[in-house]
């Protein structure tokens, strides 16, 4: 049996979400770099990369209910004391977010948004790693929720240290793995 609605019946709503919107208008790659600093020894180092990934996002508002969401990954490689290399991408997208109040907005814009950008940049390192002549680099999926809400435990605990203070709306995190 299926499940049909009533094109007449008005699909019920969760409170506080009538006219709520959000909408990706456009995805693109802002910048991207990779560098090998130490080619073409590094090629004959044994061992086995270190890999360290830096996320950062950065949110740009862009007119009524537009913003553009930019999420820079920056993997480097290092094998001993030496970097192998060094590969950043920064993701992009335009999104539409209306009808939300700003808190609802806020962890909108800090974690639907960043998942929706992260595959892409994903992608595109992992081909410039690739493309550079190293072994596949397969970046871990990662939890923007729990990032935010570590964030936000974090600014609260500042902002009982420090009354009157906030923080900006770029979030870094730095992650270790190794290859």
């Amino acid at each position: 049996m299926t499940d049909e609605q009533n094109p007449g019946q008005a699909t019920p709503q969760p409170e506080g979400a009538a006219g709520a919107q959000l909408a990706l208008q456009k995805i693109y790659t802002k910048d991207v770099s990779f560098e090998i600093p130490n080619a073409p020894q590094v090629f004959q180092e044994q061992g086995q990369a270190e890999i360290k990934l830096n996320l950062a996002q950065k949110v740009e508002p862009l007119g009524e209910d537009a913003e553009e969401i930019v999420l820079t990954i920056t993997v480097t490689a290092t094998i001993g004391e030496k970097t192998a290399y060094l590969a950043e991408v920064a993701q992009a997208g335009i999104f539409l977010v209306s009808g939300l109040d700003e808190r609802t907005m806020h962890a909108v814009v800090n974690t639907l948004c960043p998942n929706t950008l992260f595959p892409y940049a994903r992608n595109a390192i992992s081909n410039l790693v690739a493309d550079g002549g190293f072994p596949p680099l397969t970046l871990q999926p990662i939890n923007f929720e729990q990032l935010y809400a570590q964030r936000m435990q974090q600014a609260a605990a500042e902002q009982q240290n420090a009354a009157g203070e906030g923080g900006d709306e770029t979030v870094q995190a730095e992650f270790t793995q190794n290859n």
